[in-house]
Formats: C-alpha cells, structure tokens, sequence
C-alpha cells in the first residue's frame, strides 16, 4: 500500500543545511525511512523549498514509513505541532477518472539522447575517442526546451495541460495555445557518485520544477507515472508527481 509523507526541515540546523544542499545526501536519509532494501521497491522524493525558512520533504513510498530519525536531525524534535504526516495513498488514485482535472507539481530531470556532444565532457571525450555507439544522455539546459520536454510526453503519461484560462482572444488560430502551467524554478546540481571501479563519476542535473493544471486522459497510465515516477535522475529528488484536487466550477 503507498504512502505519501510529508517532512517539515529546519533549515537552520547544521545537519539540514548539508541535507538540503545535497540531493545524494538527502536521498540516503530518505531511504532510511522505510524498511525495504532500496533495490526492493521504488522510492520517490521530492524538496520543495519555495519558502526557505520552512523548506518541506515529500515522499511516496511503497509500505508506511517512519521518519522519527530525519525530525531529529533535521527538524524540531523537541517542538509542539506535526513533525510529519503519512498519508494513505490510495484515495486519492481512486479519484482519478478520464476528464478530470488536478491542480500538479513535478521536479524532474528533463533529458535528451545525443550520439554527438556539442562540448563533450573528458570522459565523454574519452566515449567517443574510443568508438563508442551507445547515445549520450544530456541535459536540457534552456526553460523552452525543458517546458516542450514536459508537454511533448503527457500523452504517454495519461494526462494532458489544458489551455491557460486567461487567453486574450487575439492569438491566431493556427498558433499553439499557452499552456495552463508554469516553471516555478529551474537549479543545477553538480555532485560524485563513486562507481564500482573505485573511481567517482560526476552527476550534472539541471532540475526543474513545472506546476500547474492537468486533465486525466488514462487513469491506468498515469496511475503509473504516480506510483513510478517521471523521468530520469528518481534516486535524487526528482520524478515525484503530486495532484491536488480542483475544485468544481459552481
């Protein structure tokens, strides 16, 4: 059974700065939240932190998790109120049904596949010096192309993004509505991950985060987006789809 879960941090504790700053960190105190090897059942996050002085940590996990070690190190353990909240995950799949709407939000990592490099990196120099055939996967670094990434693939995803409600009335008809959603941030992270040759690679994320509205096309489809994530880069913060309901139009 899936369990959505929400995290307050305290952006002013030693501990959390490193967390916040570090999506390999973070990723390793997340995954000791829940009693299933990481290699058993997928795990999203993600960090949202439009308000830095009560920056909040979401997380779906496939069984119900326990986060007490994260509130102490990187929370107020000793504060009133609530710390975090598990929810049940199911309701709200339930309410997913062809036509209607939800208000979203998604951090992912959006990717395109290159046989060239336009500025290969030196191991990715190192590829190509050597023959190799397999594409590489790179980055979008521009919010146009990160946004047509996003809108070209809800499709397969079982949702598409209604037109904006606030048209003017004075595009033409043969132009492409705008869409009712929006980049609220756009970050780079640049960190090692050992690899098992006792060398370290360097991951380069340019994470986005898109908001907005979408209306269900496929249940079945996009239940699995929710369970499974969107995107590359899931092990680090990004891939976690979140719905809202919208309230009916009176």
């Amino acid at each position: 059974m899936p369990y959505l879960s929400r995290i307050r941090i305290n952006p002013l504790r030693a501990a959390s700065r490193t967390l916040l700053a570090s999506p390999r960190a973070l990723h390793a105190q997340v995954q000791g939240g829940v009693p299933t090897l990481p290699n058993e059942s997928r795990t999203l996050w993600r960090l949202d932190a439009d308000n830095p002085h009560r920056p909040e940590l979401f997380v779906l996990t496939a069984g119900k998790p326990d986060w007490t070690h994260l509130v102490e190190q990187a929370g107020w353990p000793g504060a009133d109120g609530e710390h975090y909240a598990v929810r049940d995950y199911a309701p709200l799949l339930g309410q997913l049904a062809q036509g209607r709407e939800f208000a979203f939000r998604l951090t992912a990592n959006p990717v395109q596949n290159t046989n060239r490099p336009d500025k290969p990196t030196e191991r990715q120099q190192e590829r190509l010096d050597g023959g190799t055939r397999r594409s590489f996967r790179l980055g979008h670094r521009t919010a146009a192309s990160q946004l047509g990434w996003f809108l070209t693939r809800t499709a397969r995803w079982g949702f598409d993004v209604p037109a904006a409600s606030h048209l003017d009335g004075t595009r033409d008809d043969q132009d492409e509505p705008p869409r009712d959603m929006r980049i609220s941030t756009r970050r780079r992270h640049s960190f090692g991950k050992p690899t098992r040759a006792s060398k370290e690679d360097r991951v380069i994320m340019h994470m986005v985060t898109f908001e907005g509205k979408l209306r269900v096309t496929d249940p079945s489809l996009l239940t699995q987006r929710l369970l499974a994530g969107i995107g590359p880069s899931k092990a680090y913060g990004c891939g976690l789809l979140t719905l809202a309901p919208v309230p009916a139009k009176a």
